[in-house]
């Protein structure tokens, strides 16, 4: 059990049920009441993050969560499948698990799994990847990297906005989290 002196960012908590991880928090000790404390928390099986109060001093319990590295190998049926790469055991894991960033995990992407109790509550892709554009419409002669932007669909299926300069066969970096194009790799 631990209680609102020991949060810190990242930290997990078991609430209604449900895990948590505090997003951000801050200690108020208004002149007249009593201290609370206000919270933004991540939900980690939905991904949703709801604005919470806490009254000071209030205990909850804490949620262990490990964190492990597993390849992602293939899909088939719906399932995604993890390889652990410790005893190379696959593990199939739900679409819903992983959520939107299914859309960047490609054959042999290495991905931090999360465990409670031993049971698989999420899937983490890196924050950035490299994937190739296979779609796009060419660019053209005098484009600049300021003049704006058109889409791409990349060699995951995923649909992203990238500058007038990207072409077909580039490999480009992605930010996982924003979906957004952050730089060309060479």
């Amino acid at each position: 059990m631990i209680d609102t002196s020991d949060f810190r960012n990242g930290l997990s908590i078991q609430l209604d049920s449900d895990i948590f991880t505090i997003v951000e928090f801050q200690h108020v000790k208004p002149g007249k009441g009593g201290a609370f404390v206000r919270t933004k928390i991540k939900n980690v099986k939905t991904g949703a993050v709801i604005d919470k109060t806490f009254r000071a001093g209030e205990r909850m319990e804490q949620a262990v969560l490990e964190r492990k590295p597993m390849q992602y190998i293939y899909q088939q049926d719906g399932d995604y499948y993890l390889m652990d790469l410790e005893n190379y055991e696959q593990i199939p894991v739900r679409k819903e698990l992983i959520g939107d960033a299914v859309k960047y995990l490609k054959e042999n992407e290495q991905v931090s799994v999360l465990l409670h109790e031993g049971n698989i509550i999420g899937v983490e892709l890196p924050f950035t990847v490299e994937l190739e554009v296979v779609e796009t419409d060419p660019g053209v002669r005098g484009d600049t990297a300021s003049g704006g932007s058109k889409p791409a669909n990349l060699e995951t299926g995923a649909v992203i906005q990238v500058p007038f300069f990207i072409n077909i066969g580039d490999k480009i970096k992605v930010d996982t989290r924003t979906d957004a194009y952050l730089e060309r790799v060479k």
